[in-house]
């Protein structure tokens, strides 16, 4: 089917929960503010690590969302999944006046998450449970409360879904392979409705003692966290490890219409791709980045010189900004030059499996409101990334048409692209 024979995708409601705050308002006023998230480490004690800091979601309770005998059994990535899909759902106006979530067709709405870790908070209590005290102090729950899909089954069953029910566990690339994979869902007409996105919930000392030990992290801002994430500049140290969530509720147009639904933006193409090349370090030819990025453009039936803009995977490791520079060269050519491109991982950190659903809820607000958030701590330019990153102040821009990249551990890209609802 081609594209402009198939049914076309569109996002209707937005949920998050993120570094910046707990709505999505808070979000995006942070990112335009330039605000950074990044904070020491509360979570646990991180004083014997090299790094200790990290992009924590401040402030929030769990029993604002639920109550406190299941707040207790379900993992943070969980949690907060449940958080953001509450006001996602609320968002796209499947709330009736009594305040309960309704929708038309049940067996026609679906969840598609992604996460790259899952629950393994939990995981880590049930084997510290066992160690210290025998299996017998180990929770009956920890083992299902741990496992990657937990998240999008707690979503399903609170909204009472009953269509496909998915999770993509692709590392960083989980999220936004997630909204790709919920659109095609509706193109090849599995469903109306789909409740999609991505979230991550595990600062643990483990995970950030074992990217610690891969030397992945920055270790020389433990004092100054605000600074950490730099993406595209010639000091760069790492990435910041992150948590967050965001729920995305996309639907069918005609679906959509129907109902005399809100439209932020339309899902024209998506792609993925696989580097093929190592665990952990990209392809430095960045081939892969490139044929995801060509192939979600193709999909949408566009070429490279539509593309407006660019949220950047922009981790602000040394390998990964320059190969995604090069990628995007490779591609674009010399109008790789004109594309404002931007980072959102230099505010919010890298929440790995949400961080490509929150950047697609970023590309919908900027085509929304013309505005593009910045890329900050940009203030000393790598020569090897010499595109335009809109270095630390937001920028007002007529933007159509967006672009997100998603790379990731194992050679995982995914890509996506939005565009301006248009009858």
């Amino acid at each position: 089917m081609n594209s402009s024979s198939r049914p076309r995708v569109v996002i209707t409601g937005l949920g998050a929960v993120s570094p910046l705050g707990l709505t999505v308002q808070e979000f995006w006023d942070g990112l335009l503010a330039g605000r950074s998230g990044i904070a020491r480490i509360t979570q646990f004690d991180a004083s014997g690590l090299p790094c200790q800091i990290a992009g924590e979601v401040k402030d929030f309770d769990p029993k604002q969302y639920m109550d406190f005998k299941e707040a207790r059994r379900v993992s943070r990535c969980a949690q907060l999944a449940i958080a953001a899909s509450r006001e996602a759902v609320a968002d796209a106006g499947f709330v009736n006046g009594s305040g309960t979530a309704h929708f038309p067709d049940h067996e026609r709405t679906a969840v598609v998450l992604g996460s790259a870790i899952g629950g393994l908070d939990k995981a880590d209590e049930g084997i510290t449970a066992l160690r210290t005290g025998g299996y017998s102090r180990v929770n009956p729950f920890t083992v299902p409360s741990a496992v990657a899909n937990m998240a999008a089954h707690h979503v399903s069953q609170i909204y009472q879904t009953f269509g496909p029910l998915s999770t993509i566990v692709t590392a960083c690339a989980a999220g936004t392979q997630a909204v790709g994979e919920a659109a095609e869902l509706i193109r090849r007409g599995g469903a109306d409705v789909v409740i999609t996105g991505g979230v991550e919930g595990t600062i643990k000392d483990f995970a950030v003692g074992g990217f610690s030990a891969m030397r992945a992290l920055p270790v020389n801002f433990n004092d100054a966290p605000e600074k950490a994430s730099r993406p595209f500049t010639l000091n760069r140290e790492g990435f910041v490890y992150s948590e967050g969530c965001a729920i995305i509720i996309i639907e069918e147009l005609g679906h959509a219409r129907q109902r005399g639904a809100r439209i932020y933006a339309e899902i024209l193409g998506q792609a993925s791709s696989s580097d093929a090349y190592h665990m952990a370090a990209p392809d430095p030819t960045a081939q892969g980045a490139v044929r995801a990025m060509r192939w979600a453009i193709a999909d949408a039936g566009l070429t490279t010189g539509d593309i407006d803009y660019i949220n950047a995977h922009g981790t602000s490791t040394p390998a990964n900004d320059a190969g995604e520079t090069l990628a995007i060269k490779k591609l674009f050519g010399e109008r790789a030059y004109s594309i404002p491109i931007s980072s959102t991982k230099s505010m919010i950190g890298h929440p790995m499996g949400a961080a490509g659903a929150l950047e697609t809820i970023v590309c919908a607000l900027i085509i929304q409101h013309g505005r593009i958030h910045p890329t900050i701590n940009y203030d000393l330019p790598d020569p090897e990334c010499d595109l335009d990153y809109v270095p630390n102040t937001a920028r007002t821009a007529e933007v159509r048409t967006t672009l997100s990249n998603s790379f990731g551990l194992g050679g995982q890209n995914a890509c996506l692209v939005l565009r301006r609802y248009e009858e």
